[in-house]
């Protein structure tokens, strides 16, 4: 099936064995050097079958680290604990070197060194521009941190020339105002960069790979992608790179890198196809890849040599494995949310939103759950993703396991929300989750509810409550930064829930609308986007200090505002409250002011924390043995939290 996918290629004198490649990700499982963690992540994919994967981000100065570092010897061992590690397994092993300029602090907290004074999108203040005494530094630095990763056993490197890092602002007529041999004209620009490759080669033996990931900025007036395909061509002329990674997007709108599920599989393939002009080398292509369905057709249409999964072999290590057995529909999916991946790692650390095992691989993967000695008989009280996941991870164990779902399906809360704009994505994992419990034997009794007594009948051994939680009522609604105020609603005023919203027939809302948004998740961000695509003109008020903030660091608040300011339909209001709601109008006032302002609002949305539905754990505790409260019926937040308290609770069970 997959003819191109698992043909061999060389990178250099490196032969990988598939076409499957593990990109640099962010993961934040180790800080500085190696540690056990990040390298049971990494074996877990390497048993999964990558062919080829590119560690994280590695500093080669202390004038700007973010997560690991080869900037001085104390990096060769662990690296080799690694490298022996995977070694078996027959996936290769590059790193990538990194200086970030002005986007990340020096080793100390200090200012960064960078190109010039200008400060970043995100920078706290202006960074150190570097002397051309410490651009030679700099490059010194990347060849000595290249000859480490060589004694260290690894099989490459590449060199981080995109993404908004270092040498893109070296790059850039616009960031780039050094008036020396570096900045000015297209060759001064690019000088850094062609110095460090040669110094790169000149370090190492002609049998280590060295490649190049580079990409275009989201604005090309910053860096265009015909820029990037000359300086590509000028490395590939000197013979500097085995291997060339194309990447789009920087930090002037950060998502461009790794879109969410907004966006197309193949996503990037117009820049790719503009950089990719002339080049010989192998090209590495990133883009929302997540099968090997769309890996082949990638090849086979020959729009790259190589094709990044990250995120789906992040959601499932065994991802090219079950594959090529045939069994792909055992492939747990990614869902294209950013929460635990990117969010998780600008957080601290990444994890993942559909699999809990992610950073924890030595403690939860499936492979460490023990069969019991003495199966149990297992009552699961609720199918969402909270329900489904603890009754996966018990049939694993070897327990009997019923499910009962008082809904016609199985999938809770997830069965609304994917009927949001741009949502569609987030149903798989339910639906996976439903595959798998079937497949494993789960016994599922749908359109049942059941009551303490009904459970108590059963006679289970262990009973894992995951009801879920219903959005509160607007007449009870309780805003989070004003509890003590009583919002005063019409009984004309129309009042609705985000689940009113996303699955009722389609109702009549007015011209306008307000969407307050107490949660700042992404439940607000669906329904502003709902209402703006039946022509609404919405008002976003929220108590927060900005848009959706728990979902920033996932890139999709981005996306959202790019296409609902793109409709000329948004307003936001942040640090504000809701005073009243009347028939086509709403009051909202700043929260440290008291002057209200009058908003057009014929809808208002009220997108508050859930109530959680838990009276029959109440009705349990004390009368079974083992009872577990999960998910939303334990407090309502996401299905991140779900999934790992469900799979905590399936293998708790004794």
């Amino acid at each position: 099936m997959y003819k191109h996918v698992f043909s061999p290629i060389r990178i250099g004198a490196v032969e990988v064995p598939n076409r499957i490649v593990r990109t640099a990700h962010a993961t934040r499982l180790a800080t500085g050097y190696v540690n056990d963690d990040l390298i049971a992540y990494h074996l877990a994919r390497a048993k999964g079958g990558a062919g080829l994967s590119i560690l994280e981000s590695t500093s080669v100065h202390p004038s700007s680290t973010f997560s690991l570092s080869a900037a001085d010897d104390g990096a060769i061992a662990p690296m080799r604990k690694l490298v022996d590690a995977i070694a078996p397994t027959g996936m290769k092993l590059f790193t990538q070197l990194w200086h970030g300029g002005y986007t990340d602090p020096a080793a100390d907290g200090g200012l960064p060194w960078a190109v010039t004074a200008l400060a970043g999108r995100y920078s706290v203040a202006p960074p150190i521009p570097m002397t051309a005494d410490q651009i030679e530094e700099v490059i010194d630095a990347y060849a000595r941190a290249a000859a480490r990763m060589e004694a260290a056993g690894l099989d490459g490197v590449e060199v981080l020339a995109g993404a908004g890092y270092l040498f893109s602002q070296f790059f850039s007529p616009v960031l780039n105002q050094r008036t020396d041999a570096y900045g000015g004209s297209f060759d001064n620009r690019i000088r850094a960069f062609l110095a460090t490759l040669r110094a790169i080669r000149a370090a190492t033996s002609p049998d280590f790979a060295l490649g190049v990931r580079i990409g275009g900025s989201s604005d090309p007036r910053i860096l265009a992608d015909e820029d990037v395909n000359a300086i590509a061509l000028r490395a590939q002329a000197e013979g500097l790179i085995d291997f060339v990674n194309i990447t789009h997007g920087d930090y002037y709108f950060h998502v461009d890198r790794y879109a969410g599920m907004d966006a197309p599989v193949g996503y990037q393939l117009p820049h790719v196809e503009r950089i990719s002009q002339g080049l010989t080398v192998p090209r590495i292509i990133v883009g929302r890849y997540a099968t090997l369905d769309d890996a082949e057709q990638a090849l086979k249409e020959g729009q790259a040599d190589m094709v990044n999964i990250v995120r789906g072999m992040i959601a499932d290590p065994m991802l090219v494995v079950k594959s090529r057995e045939g069994r792909g529909t055992e492939v747990r999916p990614c869902i294209g949310c950013n929460q635990g991946c990117l969010g998780g790692a600008f957080a601290g650390r990444m994890g993942c939103a559909v699999n809990p095992a992610v950073g924890y691989e030595r403690t939860l993967s499936d492979e460490s759950i023990a069969r019991a000695a003495v199966p149990r008989k297992v009552l699961v009280v609720g199918g969402g993703v909270a329900g489904m996941e603890a009754a996966r991870t018990a049939l694993l164990a070897g327990h009997r396991v019923t499910v009962v779902e008082a809904m016609s399906d199985l999938g809770g809360l997830l069965n609304c929300a994917r009927h949001l704009p741009k949502l569609h994505a987030i149903g798989d994992i339910a639906i996976w989750l439903e595959s798998e419990i079937y497949r494993l034997g789960a016994e599922v009794r749908l359109s049942t509810y059941v009551d303490a007594d009904d459970v108590l009948a059963e006679q289970p051994d262990a009973v894992i409550v995951a009801t879920g939680s219903q959005p509160t009522d607007a007449r009870e609604f309780r805003q989070t930064a004003d509890p003590a105020a009583e919002l005063r609603i019409s009984r004309d005023a129309t009042v609705l829930t985000p689940l009113d919203l996303a699955t009722a027939p389609p109702q009549e809302v007015g011209r306008t609308a307000l969407v307050f948004d107490d949660v700042g998740h992404y439940d607000a961000i669906g329904c502003c986007e709902a209402l703006i695509n039946r022509g609404v003109e919405v008002t976003y008020v929220t108590r927060h200090l900005m848009f959706a903030p728990a979902v920033e660091t996932t890139g999709r608040t981005q996306a959202a505002l790019r296409r609902m300011h793109g409709a000329g339909r948004l307003r936001i209001v942040t640090q504000a409250a809701l005073v009243s709601i009347d028939k086509g109008s709403a009051e909202v006032r700043p929260l440290f002011g008291s002057t209200a302002e009058t908003v057009p609002a014929d809808t208002v949305v009220l997108v508050g924390y859930r109530q959680s539905q838990n009276e029959i754990w109440e009705a349990l505790r004390g009368r079974v043995n083992q009872l577990h409260l999960v998910g939303d019926a334990l407090s309502a937040r996401d299905i991140q939290p779900a999934i790992r308290e469900g799979h905590l609770a399936g293998r708790s069970i004794v």
